[in-house]
């Protein structure tokens, strides 16, 4: 489809503005042995890749979704923004749980499946964050 292409050039126009503006990054002081530069240049430009696959692509043709798909999406919608306002009180594993088996139930998961992925991915990704990057995240009123 030609929207495809147009929503392809564009992301690639500012891929490259985006990574001019990214080399400009610099840090008064030496934090790391890289500097802050090599993320947002990396991010960028896996972007400017995918806008280019998406420019050379052949075109699918498209259909509406059926209406038990869009229902689908309206409640995955839903249960994020439910998620973003329970985050603090509830907490980063118990949220992250409940959101992680509302998903995998809405992509067909068993709900055993879905409720010990929840429970090992809240816990997982809340150890991964909170002691390994030290990146703090709430534990909400129950656990904390």
């Amino acid at each position: 489809m030609m929207s495809d292409r147009i929503f392809a050039g564009i992301w690639l126009l500012l891929c490259i503005a985006g990574l001019f503006v990214a080399w400009q990054i610099t840090s008064e002081y030496s934090y790391e042995p890289v500097g802050p530069r090599p993320f947002p240049l990396g991010i960028i430009s896996l972007m400017l890749v995918c806008a280019v696959a998406l420019l050379l692509r052949h075109p699918d043709t498209i259909s509406w979704p059926r209406r038990h798909v869009l229902q689908k999406l309206l409640a995955m919608v839903i249960v994020l923004l439910m998620y973003a306002w329970g985050f603090e009180w509830l907490g980063f594993p118990i949220a992250t749980a409940i959101l992680t088996v509302v998903i995998g139930m809405l992509f067909g998961a068993t709900i055993p499946a879905a409720g010990i992925s929840g429970a090992v991915l809240g816990i997982l990704l809340w150890y991964a964050f909170d002691r390994l990057l030290d990146v703090t995240l709430p534990l909400g009123t129950l656990l904390g």
